[in-house]
């Protein structure tokens, strides 16, 4: 079970866990939908902050190749067996 890879940063958001495509709308979508809530309730602060990760989270999905996140899941399962 042991990997040669690095492990993944704290933003580093193309792992396998993000390879169902609802996974990665829910992680974009949520942190908007929370802005809202801030924002209606008169904290544009933290407003800005959940737009601010929502859009990090939208920019990382978007660039990342998850055909190479795939592959490397599926040789990560292949060699742990």
């Amino acid at each position: 079970m042991r990997s040669d890879r690095p492990k993944p940063g704290f933003f580093d958001l193309g792992v396998p866990f993000f390879l169902p495509l609802w996974r990665r709308v829910v992680t974009s979508v949520l942190p908007l939908l929370w802005a809202m809530v801030e924002y209606a309730n008169g904290a544009p602060l933290w407003a800005l902050l959940f737009v601010a990760l929502g859009g990090i989270a939208i920019w990382k999905f978007a660039t990342t190749d998850w055909a190479a996140v795939a592959a490397e899941a599926e040789k990560d399962a292949t060699r742990d067996r």
